[in-house]
């Protein structure tokens, strides 16, 4: 059993990654400005509030904690929900300051968050990869204060993994589009819609290049590369989501009416198929995502969101 740190523990994945590193057998410390109620706390799960900004604040917890392995997940989550200046400020500092003081103190296992944002699709002045599915060879090219601290926090990851050699283990992910259980349940997902209004209508899922993933495979995932890392390379960003795509027709079919010049490149995204690949992550660790929202939606929700995309339509569900 490994003692795992986990900052943004109160967040919309971090609840999942909190629960699901726990119940994986590991020991969790949740560390996140606002505490999740006790009665909804994990067996076992020890819960920290503080502002990681303040000054030492980071390297304190972390000497506290005495942690086999942190995973950062603190931030601000969404784009654009607060000023460019603020987000960026604040996702670059937090992610240095968790960083660079679990070095300080010899952490063995890093890992931080990152975002398929810093890719750069949906940029206004025009976006297109050089193929799909895009993967963590796909070059980032971030537009926004969000996409651009992400990237930060990978270059930040690899700077200290250049510098420590083999002396701490490091990683990144990217999670895709975040579903929490309760989401699954008919709660509004962190766009303000349901996932039956998303599959209904594609336009609402088209400006993430309709990728998604449930908070628990990424716990999954964490707990995978955690008892992984020593046999991987260091260092490696690696993106996380779901098999299939959060679509009831072909990308091929859709990407096109909402990405300009993309037929040629989405042409093979056929059946099921996602616009982001996990092959790396199947290739390095073995993982494998076991939820879809073919699983997971609540059957009466399904049928809600079918009825809608017949109502609409917009195009019939694909086996």
């Amino acid at each position: 059993m490994s003692r795992i740190l986990v900052t943004g523990g109160s967040g919309r994945l971090g609840r999942s990654v909190v629960a699901g590193l726990a119940q994986a057998g590991h020991h969790v410390i949740s560390v996140d400005r606002d505490a999740v109620p006790a009665e909804l706390l994990p067996a076992g799960v020890v819960q920290e509030t503080a502002d990681l900004l303040a000054p030492g604040e980071a390297l304190r917890l972390l000497r506290e904690a005495t942690p086999d392995a942190v995973v950062h997940l603190a931030a601000i989550a969404v784009p654009f929900s607060a000023p460019e200046d603020v987000i960026f400020a604040t996702n670059t500092r937090l992610a240095f300051a968790v960083i660079s003081a679990a070095t300080e103190l010899g952490v063995p296992k890093v890992v931080t968050a990152s975002s398929p944002t810093v890719l750069g699709y949906g940029c206004p002045a025009g976006w297109l990869p050089p193929s799909f599915p895009l993967d963590e060879r796909t070059p980032p090219k971030p537009w926004n204060a969000y996409a651009l601290s992400k990237h930060i926090a990978e270059q930040t990851v690899e700077m200290f993994a250049a510098a420590q050699g083999e002396k701490i283990r490091y990683a990144a992910f990217r999670p895709c589009f975040v579903i929490s259980p309760e989401e699954w349940e008919g709660a509004p997902t962190q766009q303000g819609h349901t996932l039956a209004e998303r599959l209904a209508d594609p336009a609402l899922s088209a400006p993430a290049l309709f990728n998604y993933v449930d908070a628990r495979d990424v716990a999954d995932f964490l707990d995978l590369l955690l008892r992984k890392m020593d046999s991987i390379p260091n260092g490696e960003t690696f993106f996380v989501g779901a098999a299939d795509a959060l679509a009831t027709a072909p990308l091929a079919e859709l990407m096109p009416k909402f990405l300009p010049g993309s037929e040629a490149l989405s042409s093979g995204l056929t059946g099921t198929s996602p616009a982001f690949s996990i092959a790396k992550a199947q290739a390095l660790l073995g993982w494998q995502p076991k939820r879809s929202w073919r699983t997971e939606l609540k059957s009466t929700l399904n049928d809600e969101a079918t009825a809608l995309v017949t109502a609409g339509g917009g195009g019939k569900e694909t086996p």
